[in-house]
């Protein structure tokens, strides 16, 4: 089995996973992720940004909802652009370009539909 098969066959079969011990995987400059958890229809990923960091703008064929954990966040989702604190959410329908802005330092933790098979190197 692949190393990606095996992540990706490893997270899917937990019930329960330990944010202790899930694995950090660095992304961007200043912007790293841990995948929390994942079936085939769903998927929740933890994203850590430094103050300044940058999620480029960009889109997927999944449907997105992020929670913001902790931090400030310049959101633009298909044109507009808002910032949010702790507690606010946004959410990005399939195929809508958008990306964040890390005002100060904070996390997010992001839901998909389905499953990014891109973070589990299967696709």
């Amino acid at each position: 089995m692949s190393d990606s098969a095996s992540k990706s066959a490893t997270i899917a079969d937990r019930r329960f996973t330990s944010a202790k011990t899930a694995a950090w995987e660095t992304v961007g400059e200043g912007v790293r992720r841990q995948i929390l958890g994942h079936g085939a229809d769903l998927m929740m990923v933890t994203v850590e940004f430094d103050a300044g960091a940058i999620g480029p703008m960009h889109r997927h064929p999944h449907r997105q909802v992020s929670y913001v954990v902790s931090g400030r966040f310049e959101i633009e989702i298909g044109g507009e652009r808002q910032v949010l604190g702790a507690g606010d959410s946004f959410y990005v329908a399939a195929n809508l370009e958008h990306g964040a802005k890390a005002l100060t330092a904070g996390t997010l933790v992001d839901v998909f539909t389905p499953a990014r098979q891109d973070f589990l190197g299967t696709e």
